[in-house]
This record gives C-alpha cells, sequence and structure tokens, in this order.
C-alpha cells in the first residue's frame, strides 16, 4: 500500500526539494567547506588590501581597514596560532564535556527508559500530543529521540489502532522540526551561545552572553509547538493516510519492567539530592554557588551577587555533565545496565566515537572563524551590511523574518546547525547589533529557520533513517513520501513560531536569564 498518491509525489514541492538533494548531495564534506572557506578569506584579505577596503567604526572615531594575512604579520599569525584557534574554539569543549555526561545517561538506558515512561503512561486521547512533546524534549539527546522514540511511536499508534506513520511522522516532527524548544537545556544552548558570543565580541569585546539566553522563548515554544505538532497530525497527517491495511501487526506495549523501575527510582532519589544541593547553593544571599564578592563588588556597596552571574547558570554546561552523570550512574546501578566503573566509561566513550567527525569539522572551523576574525572582514561587512538594511528601512520584525527564512534555506543544503551558525553568525550578529538588534534575539530567530526545515530537508542526518522506518510500513515510500508527510508540520512550525516572536517583539518580554531583545551600544 502506497501512503501517498502519484499527484503528491509529482508536485512543484517535491520536485523542488529533489533538486535541493541532488545540489546538497554535490557539496563537499563540511569540514572540506571550511578549509575552502578558510583559504578563500586568505585570499580575500589580500585582494582587499590592495584594494584599500576600509569602513568607520560607527562606535569609535577610527578606521577599520583589512588585515592582509599573506603579509609577513599574518602568515606568522596564522602558523603560530594554527593549534591554538582549536583548541580555544569555544564550542569544542562545550560539547564534549556535555556529551560525555549524556553518554553517560544514554548508556545507562535511562534517557531511553524516562521516554518510554512518558508515552505509555499517557490516556490515548493525548497520546498524539505526548508523543509530539516528548519528542521534543529528547533532542537534549537527540539521537536517542531518532533512534528509539521515532519508531517506537509508529508501534505505539498502530497499538492504539491509528496509522503507523503518522506516529512516526508526529515523533519526527517533535525530535527534528522542534528541535529548537524545550523544557530543559541541552548541549545545542551553551554551543549556540559560545559561536554567538564570539560573533558578537566582533563589535563589543567584553560583550558576554548567557547560555540560557533563549531560554523563556524556548519552554513556552515548547507547548505551542507540541499543540501545532498535534493538530496538523490529527487534522491533516492522519486525514490523508487514512487506514492502515499494511502487514504490520499492532504489538502489545510491555510495562517498564522491574529493574527499570528500580533504576528510576535511584536516578530520582540522586536528582533530587543535586537539587537539593543547587537550592541551598543558590537561594541564600552567600550561599556557595553565587559568585563571591570582588573588590570592585565591595568598592561599588554590592553586598549580593545576581543568581543569573551564579555557577549555576555561568556553569551550565559543568551541571549538563554533572546532573546527567550522576543520575545516569544511579540509574545503571539501580537497573543493573552499569556493573562496574568499566561500563559507566564505556559509556562516556561511545559518546566520544559520535564526536569524531564533528571534532574534525571543529578544526577547520576555528580556523576559518579565527582568520575571519582577524582580517576583520567580518567587522567590515558588518558595518556595511547595517546601512544597506537602514537604507531599506526595514522594521525588525520584517528584518528578523527575513532571516529567519534565509536560515530554513540554508538548512536545506546545509544540515549541521553548528557549522551553519560558525559561518553566519559572524556576519548577522554584528550586522543586526549595528540595527540595535541583541545577538540574544539573532541566536532566536535563527534556531527558529534553522529547526522548522530539519524535517523536509534530505541532507538532515537522520532523514535517510526515517525513510527506512517509514519504508517498514510502506515499502513504496521514499523521500517525496517523507516529504510530502512532514511539509505541512514545517509550515505549521514556522507560522508559529514568527508568531510567537512577532509578539515577544511587541510586548518586549525577555528571551531568557539577563537577555533582552535590545542591544544599544
Amino acid at each position: 500500500m502506497s501512503t501517498t498518491n502519484n499527484s503528491v509525489k509529482k508536485n512543484p514541492i517535491d520536485k523542488f526539494l529533489s533538486f535541493i538533494e541532488k545540489v546538497g548531495n554535490a557539496l563537499p564534506h563540511p569540514a572540506t567547506l571550511f578549509a575552502g572557506f578558510a583559504f578563500a578569506i586568505v585570499i580575500l584579505s589580500w585582494v582587499f588590501s590592495l584594494m584599500d577596503l576600509s569602513v568607520k567604526h560607527p562606535g569609535k572615531d577610527e578606521m577599520i581597514t583589512v588585515v592582509n594575512l599573506l603579509s609577513q604579520d599574518g602568515i606568522y599569525l596564522i602558523l603560530t596560532k594554527l593549534v591554538k584557534n582549536f583548541t580555544d574554539f569555544a564550542p569544542l569543549g562545550v560539547v564534549l564535556v556535555a556529551m560525555l555526561g549524556i553518554g553517560i545517561a544514554e548508556g545507562s538506558g535511562l534517557i531511553g527508559t524516562i521516554i518510554r515512561l512518558m508515552v505509555l503512561k499517557s490516556p490515548k486521547k493525548i497520546i498524539t500530543f505526548v508523543v509530539v512533546f516528548a519528542g521534543v524534549l529528547s533532542n537534549t539527546a537527540s539521537e536517542v529521540g531518532y533512534v528509539l522514540l521515532v519508531p517506537l511511536s509508529a508501534v505505539i499508534f498502530l497499538a492504539f489502532g491509528k496509522h503507523p506513520i503518522a506516529g512516526l511522522a508526529a515523533a519526527f516532527a517533535g525530535v527534528s522540526g522542534g528541535y529548537s524548544a524545550n523544557l530543559l537545556l541541552g548541549t545545542i544552548d551553551p554551543l549556540l551561545q559560545s559561536i554567538s558570543q564570539e560573533a558578537a565580541q566582533i563589535i563589543e569585546p567584553s560583550y558576554l552572553i548567557n547560555p540560557a539566553c533563549n531560554y523563556y522563548f524556548m519552554f513556552v515554544s515548547t507547548f505551542f509547538i507540541g499543540i501545532a505538532g498535534t493538530f496538523v497530525t490529527e487534522k491533516i497527517v492522519i486525514p490523508r493516510l487514512g487506514e492502515y491495511k499494511g502487514d504490520e501487526v499492532a504489538e502489545e506495549m510491555h510495562a517498564l519492567t522491574k529493574e527499570e523501575r528500580k533504576g528510576l527510582i535511584y536516578a530520582g532519589i540522586a536528582a533530587v539530592v543535586i537539587i537539593t544541593i543547587i537550592l541551598i547553593g543558590i537561594i541564600p544571599d552567600d550561599g556557595f554557588l553565587r559568585r563571591p564578592l570582588t573588590p570592585e563588588d565591595i568598592a561599588k556597596g554590592t553586598k549580593v551577587t545576581s543568581i543569573f552571574e551564579s555557577a549555576l547558570m555561568k556553569g551550565i554546561v559543568s551541571w549538563i555533565f554533572i546532573i546527567a552523570a550522576i543520575c545516569g550512574i544511579a540509574y545503571g546501578k539501580g537497573s543493573g545496565t552499569f556493573k562496574n566503573d568499566s561500563d559507566i566509561m564505556k559509556g562516556m566513550g561511545e559518546s566520544m566515537k559520535t564526536m569524531s567527525s564533528y571534532i574534525v569539522l571543529v578544526f577547520f572551523a576555528a580556523q576559518f572563524v579565527a582568520y575571519f576574525k582577524w582580517t576583520n572582514i567580518g567587522l567590515i561587512s558588518a558595518i556595511k551590511g547595517a546601512e544597506f538594511l537602514k537604507a531599506l528601512g526595514l522594521h525588525e520584525i520584517p528584518l528578523l523574518i527575513s532571516f529567519i527564512l534565509l536560515a530554513a534555506l540554508i538548512n536545506l543544503v546545509m544540515g549541521s546547525a553548528s557549522a551553519k551558525w560558525t559561518l553566519m553568525a559572524p556576519v548577522f550578529i554584528p550586522m543586526f547589533m549595528l540595527l540595535g538588534i541583541s545577538p540574544e534575539l539573532t541566536q532566536v530567530a535563527y534556531r527558529i529557520g534553522d529547526s522548522v526545515t530539519n524535517i523536509i530537508s534530505p541532507m538532515m542526518s537522520y532523514f535517510a533513517l526515517i525513510v527506512a522506518f517509514i519504508q517498514r510500513y510502506d515499502k513504496k515510500a521514499g523521500i517525496g513520501t517523507v516529504i510530502a508527510t512532514m511539509l505541512p508540520y514545517s509550515v505549521a512550525f514556522l507560522l508559529v513560531w514568527v508568531t510567537l516572536m512577532a509578539i515577544w517583539l511587541i510586548f518586549d518580554f525577555p528571551i531568557g536569564p539577563d537577555s533582552l531583545l535590545k542591544y544599544n551600544p
């Protein structure tokens, strides 16, 4: 049985996305692209220096000129800073440390059990919402969502008498389309924050960004994305798919085992202890997690430092590691999945195996970012671009919507969120700062664009896996089937997020702790 008819498979959208797929497949590996970009920056720095390209800094009474990296000074920088560029690249340490902790939680089975429990304990009437919602939450450790929740949701829908592909689509929409919404902070938050901060410091070297800078907006987004995903599934996807008449037989859903329940109790106790310690550390004015008073604070008469400056907020990556590791170990001991310390280290090692290609990518991306900053090309581009946008006279809402659409379009041919942001942030964050838009708000707009087209992008790393999952229930399914099924989610999520961002701007809500919408130089 086919879930779609020929008119759907041959519509213009499918043809366009098939073209995008061919173009994307023809591109080199992302690491090769960044190596090429780095080389191009070196050549451009030489060309622009010959042209005497310069611009006046809007916040300072000085001229900004291009630094030639093919000069003696430039070659010295390139050769002596090669290793430092790599080791000092902020996203590298952030991701590796966080993934070590998540590797323990994932290796113990904790993350998978929690997701399964959320779905199994939900009433049938709200199962669609729960699947989408669980998908959004699972993107804290996205591989678990793709590998476990997506196929499991198809089985659950089939057991409840619904079309299994609808369940698969609902979970995929939550995991991938809702990638930038969550009730919890994940590795993507400090990863993007560190890239944004480096870009913001092109304009203001002392500018700091909180890793939780988008938390308020993304927390609220979780519920709206959950509702939108439920609506699309129930009103568009399920009616379009109709009754399932395939060969797969509904399976009986099994409750958690005794060992798994014991593991969750152990993990729960560990979580309560950690939360208690955190509260004791940040609630009192002199809590041990508060930032210590400096001589400058004392001179100013400051007696209490802000919670937003505490070791909880400033060390969010450390806490992701600590909480995931301790709860994972507790679950592993309770459930029996961890027999000794070797099992724990194996979980950490497995998580690092998945990061090997990322480390290669980071090496070249770090060089590109450093060259971009050294040459002043990014700063000059930002100033010139800001002058052009000012001349257009666009209001900030249509301006940000245009940026969201650009990010969504680029996402169709370049799947890595961090790779795209590493490329785009040094240009757009300084540009928008000069137009009075904060780096934190620019990052929100990017995250929206990056998320909404994940589910229709053949370049997304798990897209082929989704096609394989769907083919279990429809042997004739292919890329067109996935795109046609997921496109309504993509459009709905885009409309919901753009509307939500516009409301945020109109009412001037903060988008996260210590994060404003406006930038005032």
